[in-house]
């Protein structure tokens, strides 16, 4: 059974300009959690449909890694499927608006571990939550800087 934990920010920048903080590897790991690394899977770094990624947690020892393909790319929207750990979908999505952008992070998620599941549930699903909106606030920083 999916979770889905989905935030949203307003953003006074362009579409465009939040659409590059998260298309932009660079400028991604400005507002990444500073425990989470993104690396590509092959030659370049892309976030076209089929490009390939690894997140990694930087846990000493364990790195818990999420491999992810991007299976929807239209402008202003990219959705990363993953494997590992989890299952599931991480969708950032661009609405213009009058005063700039609203950036809508969906990520719906399973875990098909059992014991896995009840030690996210129990322990990190709270952090977690809390965790993509840190990220948002800090992605909300960065392109208003790049404005």
């Amino acid at each position: 059974m999916s979770q889905v934990l989905e935030q949203s920010i307003q953003i006074n920048a362009t579409a465009t300009v939040v659409e590059r903080c998260i298309s932009d590897l660079a400028l991604m790991h400005r507002w990444l959690n500073p425990v989470l690394r993104c690396e590509p899977v092959g030659e370049a770094w892309s976030t076209d449909v089929g490009s390939k990624s690894r997140f990694i947690i930087q846990i000493p020892l364990l790195k818990p890694t999420l491999n992810s393909v991007v299976v929807e790319r239209q402008p202003g929207l990219v959705v990363w499927e993953f494997q590992g750990f989890f299952q599931g979908r991480d969708r950032w999505e661009c609405q213009p608006t009058e005063k700039g952008t609203l950036l809508i992070n969906r990520f719906e998620y399973d875990i098909p571990n059992p014991l896995v599941s009840w030690g996210f549930n129990t322990f990190a699903a709270s952090w977690t939550k809390e965790d993509m909106q840190a990220q948002l606030r800090r992605l909300k920083r960065v392109a208003e800087e790049q404005q």
